[in-house]
């Protein structure tokens, strides 16, 4: 997708987010998640944390060429151990102990995408930044993979509280367009899922049935895995 493209994608889907998290009560705050060990509260505060890695980046040199894809960052090493899992909780909960109010948190989360989507948008298109685990890459590609965070977390956060998905049209197709690749995108449409449902099933989040499955292998479809 073009710089352009996935800012929108990214901003949409942030303001959908920010806009079912405002007025829960501190009861859902504190619904689990499939996300385990995480609350609502604390898997917001993973989303928050995971945009919020961006001003950083900004701020330092631009390395001289990207290096690697949205599609590359996903690959198998230390990003997905246990360590850096553990880290990635501890982050996200700590972020989340720091606002007592529901709504404060809310409003915190709105502040952050509101103003990395700002320092974004402030960018030429072609600029490149370095991932804190050392990738050289495109900011818009950068910026795909918080999509996939949002989008996906997302779905995480409207299952815990028992609502219809928010997922937005732009942030639906950009997930999928890098799951399965431009060229094979439109295959998904043959399943006749919605975009919501694709994504869970695409993320392990529900489980394909035996003719899902042949389907799914009939139609030539690889997804690909998000660490």
């Amino acid at each position: 997708m073009g710089h352009d493209q996935v800012l929108e994608a990214f901003q949409l889907e942030c303001g959908a987010l920010g806009d079912a998290m405002a007025g829960l009560s501190e009861a859902e705050w504190n619904l689990p998640t499939r996300c385990t060990p995480w609350s609502v509260r604390d898997l917001l505060g993973h989303v928050c944390v995971v945009i919020d890695w961006l001003p950083a980046m900004l701020d330092a040199p631009a390395p001289g060429e990207a290096e690697i894809s949205a599609v590359e960052y996903y690959r198998p090493d230390d990003r997905f151990s246990p360590q850096t899992n553990g880290k990635r909780i501890a982050l996200a909960q700590d972020h989340a102990a720091g606002s007592a109010e529901g709504a404060a948190f809310a409003e915190d989360f709105a502040a952050t995408w509101r103003r990395v989507d700002r320092l974004c948008r402030a960018q030429p298109d072609g600029r490149t930044v370095r991932t804190r685990h050392g990738d050289a890459m495109l900011l818009s590609e950068f910026v795909l993979t918080r999509v996939v965070e949002v989008a996906v977390h997302g779905l995480d956060l409207a299952d815990a509280l028992g609502r219809e998905a928010w997922l937005t049209p732009a942030a639906g197709d950009a997930v999928t367009e890098l799951l399965l690749g431009r060229e094979h995108a439109a295959a998904a449409d043959e399943l006749e899922w919605s975009r919501p449902r694709f994504l869970r099933k695409a993320t392990g989040r529900e489980p394909l049935n035996e003719a899902e499955a042949a389907q799914v292998e009939q139609l030539g479809i690889r997804w690909l895995a998000l660490g």
